[in-house]
């Protein structure tokens, strides 16, 4: 079993007897959402790629307090599953919300697959049409693993800097990823077959997040390109797909980084889960309003299940 595998099952097996206190998130006469992964493969199953609660209203105006759409992203998912929690507390706090599956190939329902920039161009052309539908000048962006790190191809190459005012990046892998030391044992077999690897880069977008990948460069994660944009980064010290989790933070004045096991020692939540954590879920609407910022309130929130109590 892999080190993170058995360090995961550790901390399940240790708070399965723990008692957690929940955290409360104002959502103005919404249902409660699931704050859970397990909750957006419910979703999956019940309605496959359909929207997630509270997205996709395009006849929603933005607000004077919420004056930019808020565009989430997914990782290597899709929209129905990474988002069941999430879009459904920011359409109650008042904000315009929009998802899409970008990126789709041989994994049928499951997006980010492709190479980035082709990713980059099918986000650049939603954001668009977002813009053209609400009238706004600008969105938001919140993206989860390779939907935080594909928009940097955006800023960078397809002129999306003056589009963009707010940039969220949950586990995203912006200096690339060693997939708890997975990556390495599939570099050494592709150092011996280049014409794979070669392969792979160019069909492949998470391939081009690899560790040490010459695409790094070239995605050139590096927030002083926008030093207009504010941006966030929400990393988990139990990410096991990001990793190590540090490859999801950012340097630069215009940068807040958040740890969340910095916010609460309680909170065991690994890569999946992190977009359903409620304290994850609660720096995000900090990041997009933070003029009513709130301290989270810790929770035992355990791997892919969620907070306990709530």
């Amino acid at each position: 079993m892999p080190r993170w595998s058995r360090r995961i099952a550790g901390v399940v097996a240790a708070l399965a007897v723990s008692v957690g206190s929940s955290i409360q998130l104002a959502v103005a006469d919404e249902p409660e959402p699931s704050y859970s992964y397990l909750g957006g493969l419910a979703a999956q199953l019940a309605g496959p790629g359909g929207p997630p609660p509270g997205a996709n209203d395009w006849s929603c105006r933005p607000s004077a307090a919420h004056p930019n759409p808020v565009v989430l992203l997914h990782g290597l998912s899709n929209d129905t599953i990474t988002w069941n929690s999430l879009a459904p507390v920011l359409a109650g706090a008042g904000f315009c919300v929009f998802t899409t599956t970008y990126g789709t190939g041989p994994l049928g329902p499951i997006g980010a697959i492709t190479p980035v920039e082709e990713s980059a161009h099918q986000i650049g052309a939603f954001i668009d049409r977002v813009l053209a539908a609400t009238g706004a000048a600008k969105v938001d962006l919140v993206g989860h693993s390779m939907g935080g790190a594909v928009p940097f191809y955006y800023l960078n190459y397809l002129g999306g800097v003056p589009k963009i005012d707010d940039y969220v990046a949950m586990g995203a892998p912006l200096h690339g990823t060693t997939l708890s030391g997975i990556q390495s044992m599939f570099a050494g077999i592709l150092e011996r077959q280049p014409a794979i690897e070669a392969l792979l880069n160019d069909r492949c977008g998470p391939c081009q997040m690899s560790y040490g990948s010459p695409f790094l460069r070239t995605l050139n994660a590096d927030p002083a390109i926008a030093p207009d944009i504010r941006f966030t980064t929400i990393v988990s010290r139990y990410d096991e797909i990001a990793t190590p989790y540090v490859t999801g933070l950012l340097d630069g004045p215009n940068v807040r980084n958040i740890v969340l096991q910095d916010r609460c020692a309680t909170d065991y939540t690994e890569h999946y889960e992190l977009t359903a954590d409620p304290v994850a879920i609660r720096e995000v609407v900090n990041a997009l309003d933070p003029a009513h910022a709130q301290p989270p309130t810790c929770a035992v929130v355990l791997p892919f299940l969620g907070p306990i109590g709530r």
